[in-house]
């Protein structure tokens, strides 16, 4: 399976869960006005923050600097989120990748629930908005229907347990990616194509609950029919596709004593 992880990172097992390196990533095309919002909520521990910009025609890159004047600026080879994100996990250098959206809709500040999820025993941890705790202001009441069903289609066909399907808050260790591949994927089915991925390969998912905020400036890039057909189409061809991994792996623990566990669903791995 192609790879999109080089350098590879540090062993998980040897690393002292201390001195774990923390990279997110930022796709954002024409967000001047809302990176003012995102980026200062970034926490101070996190090594670096890797900006993708999608051939912005405003001062996005210019106001990323000025706000952090570190920030990695890379560039991405094709159109579209998923394209985005690929550029983004090649440049990070972190033991961990977080991903959240520069629009000002998924709160950084949350980037410690995702990160204390990953060193409890998960592999991956997605956001849901549909957990106690959880919740939206930026989504109409047919996309919620869409995400609804499409979310069934995979639980159903990929054993999951997901409460949330289509949003794109996500942390994982940084040898997840040894095990996805996303060269094709390359517009907003991308977090889709992850959130099957994982399963179909045993990983040790957990969601925690997030709060969707509504867009701060501009227009969203995301079209609803277009973008929910792509999803669609995703989901109905790799569940055609042979499973890749059928035996599974063993259980690592998940430590549900942490204090924010009760706002946590651990996925656990399924029996395709």
């Amino acid at each position: 399976m192609h790879s999109i992880n080089k350098p590879r990172s540090r062993s998980r097992e040897a690393l002292p869960l201390s001195l774990a390196r923390v990279s997110v990533v930022v796709p954002a095309m024409n967000e001047e006005k809302n990176l003012e919002h995102v980026l200062p909520r970034i926490p101070d521990w996190v090594h670096e923050v890797i900006l993708v910009d999608g051939n912005s025609k405003d001062r996005t890159v210019e106001v990323a600097r000025s706000i952090l004047p570190e920030i990695i600026v890379v560039n991405q080879d094709r159109k579209g989120k998923g394209a985005a994100l690929r550029a983004g996990f090649r440049a990070a250098r972190g033991d961990i990748i977080v991903m959240i959206d520069a629009d000002g809709s998924t709160d950084p500040q949350e980037i410690p629930a995702y990160v204390g999820t990953l060193m409890s025993g998960a592999d991956f941890v997605k956001g849901s908005r549909f957990l106690q705790g959880g919740g939206t202001d930026d989504m109409e009441w047919y996309r919620r229907f869409g995400n609804w069903g499409l979310m069934q289609l995979v639980n159903f066909r990929f054993g999951g347990h997901y409460t949330d399907l289509c949003y794109g808050y996500a942390a994982f260790w940084r040898d997840v990616l040894d095990k996805i591949d996303l060269e094709k994927v390359d517009g907003f089915e991308v977090e889709t194509s992850m959130n099957i991925q994982v399963l179909r390969q045993r990983l040790q998912v957990q969601e925690v609950a997030s709060l969707e905020h509504p867009r701060i400036h501009g227009k969203s890039n995301l079209r609803t029919i277009p973008d929910g057909w792509r999803v669609l189409r995703t989901i109905i061809t790799m569940g055609l596709q042979p499973n890749p991994n059928r035996t599974a792996r063993p259980r690592r623990r998940i430590d549900f004593t942490r204090p924010n566990a009760g706002w946590n669903r651990h996925i656990g791995m399924p029996n395709e």
